[in-house]
């Protein structure tokens, strides 16, 4: 059985709160994202494409790593 934290919520608990809070936050930005896709209202190129979802993929297995015990990298911006 796990310890309750000084708020009353387990450690399980308290992480699958946050943890559904933040990915729903990151799933609404990735919708936003593919709003630009709408080739109508903005001008982009494979390169641009290209470049976005290299620094996406790079995130996330950044990130990923950090789950696997391996060591994080400092996190970074998106510049093109």
């Amino acid at each position: 059985m796990s310890k309750k934290t000084l708020n009353n919520e387990t450690k399980r608990e308290r992480f699958i709160r946050l943890a559904e809070r933040r990915i729903n936050v990151i799933l609404e930005q990735f919708r936003k994202l593919g709003n630009l896709s709408n080739s109508r209202n903005y001008e982009y190129d494979d390169g641009d494409i290209d470049k976005m979802f290299a620094a996406l993929n790079k995130a996330l297995r950044s990130t990923r790593a950090l789950y696997n015990r391996k060591s994080g990298t400092k996190s970074a911006s998106f510049k093109f």
